[in-house]
């Protein structure tokens, strides 16, 4: 079973956990960087290596949690301490509402596991050969609790997020080979499937700006429901594919992809099932954005389009020739290029700044991937990181919180 449902683990989160010994580490101070000098809030990302020989493993266990102002100073790694262990990485999964905790993703994976996926093309992430947990780092002490390893439901722990209102936590565990929505308090405890009944595998969970309903994708299907779990409800595309859902900002439509799987495109449809439209067409771009150098049996990460701060507008990635260009559209569908760069450029992972100004994003330039911001105003960019060939920047998250002064 897990070789048929790990395959769809695409949303970008890709650790496997220790399992600390403690649900709490406390660490010395690291609050990151400071704000920028023109007041916007710090990056979140994740550093590894590209391409060393052995396969996914190989470079994936380099992986490091990493912040760094929005102007590209002051850059740091997060929680070390979480990867002392062999064959174990972290990866800056989030922030909290008020951008005082990170969330961090803690994985390790047998060696030998590892090597038998890599003769297989495909995840085998069983008990005991992998271990996903999430962890949050408190900024101010340097803390480490890993709320998904108090009262355990799985091995394998991602995806967690800040329900809206103080609500809690949502996460993605595997249970018995299948993924499913969850939610817990914010200490970790008090788990509980909100999947629903008959709930098969699920995934690219979200929920409304009100905290009342939840959204996911399960069995490549789009779903609504109550945060409970409660009266859920189809959302019926006429696409076989349908794919990680999320609530505009002030929840009156779900933006998703939809179509065919490595075909599909921006859709948005009301949390009703009305108003269903297409926004965009990628022309080609199979919307998986490969971070590292040689073979990946998995074929990299997710690309996903993202609501602008205010809804107004949605950014997405779209083939342009051999490039991957970073476009925005409004609800009507028309759709404006922001970038216009060199052959073989790929851009990934855009996210709007919480006061809407900027966008931050992966750009892969004369084959090395690294984080820019774009002022949006009059499109200038700054470069974030400036890793080398072997090394890579992914997966940025503004920091979330009131503007620093």
């Amino acid at each position: 079973m897990a070789h048929r449902t790990d395959s769809r683990l695409r949303s970008g989160w890709l650790g496997a956990v220790i399992a600390l010994a403690a649900p709490s580490i406390a660490g010395a101070a690291d609050p990151g960087p400071a704000a920028a000098s023109d007041g916007r809030p710090a990056i979140g990302y994740t550093e590894l290596r590209t391409n060393l020989p052995g396969g996914r493993h190989a470079n994936v266990r380099t992986m490091r949690a990493a912040v760094v102002r929005a102007d590209g100073t002051g850059r740091r790694l997060l929680a070390e301490e979480l990867a002392k262990e062999p064959d174990t990485w972290t990866q800056f999964a989030g922030w909290a509402p008020d951008g005082k905790t990170a969330v961090i993703g803690v994985g390790w994976q047998q060696p030998e596991n590892a090597a038998w996926e890599e003769e297989h093309k495909q995840f085998r992430m069983d008990e005991g050969r992998w271990r996903v947990d999430s962890c949050l780092l408190d900024l101010a002490t340097g803390a480490v609790t890993n709320v998904t390893a108090v009262e355990r439901v799985s091995h394998y722990n991602g995806g967690l997020f800040y329900l809206p209102g103080g609500r809690g936590l949502g996460f993605t565990p595997l249970i018995k080979g299948v993924s499913k929505p969850y939610v817990m308090d914010r200490d970790g405890k008090n788990k509980r499937d909100v999947s629903g009944t008959g709930g098969g595998f699920a995934y690219g969970y979200s929920a409304s700006p009100d905290g009342k309903m939840v959204c996911y994708h399960e069995n490549y299907q789009l779903y609504v429901s109550r945060a409970d779990g409660t009266s859920k409800k189809h959302i019926k595309t006429g696409n076989a594919f349908d794919f990680g859902p999320t609530w505009s900002p002030d929840g009156a439509w779900l933006l998703f992809l939809s179509g065919e799987h490595y075909n599909c495109h921006p859709h948005v449809v009301r949390p009703d099932g009305t108003g269903l439209k297409k926004l965009a067409d990628r022309g080609g771009y199979k919307g998986t954005i490969e971070f590292l150098d040689g073979a990946d049996f998995h074929g990299g990460s997710s690309d996903l389009p993202v609501w602008s701060a205010d809804g107004s507008r949605v950014y997405f990635t779209a083939k342009v020739g051999t490039r991957v260009e970073l476009f925005q559209t409004g609800l009507d569908g028309k759709a404006i290029r922001l970038t216009d760069s060199p052959e073989g450029a790929l851009h990934y992972h855009p996210q709007p700044s919480p006061d809407g100004t900027a966008l931050v994003y992966g750009s892969r330039r004369n084959g090395v991937r690294n984080i820019y911001v774009m002022n949006l105003a009059d499109r200038s960019e700054t470069p974030v990181t400036a890793l080398k060939a072997g090394s890579g920047a992914m997966w940025p998250h503004w920091q979330k919180g009131p503007r620093k002064p």
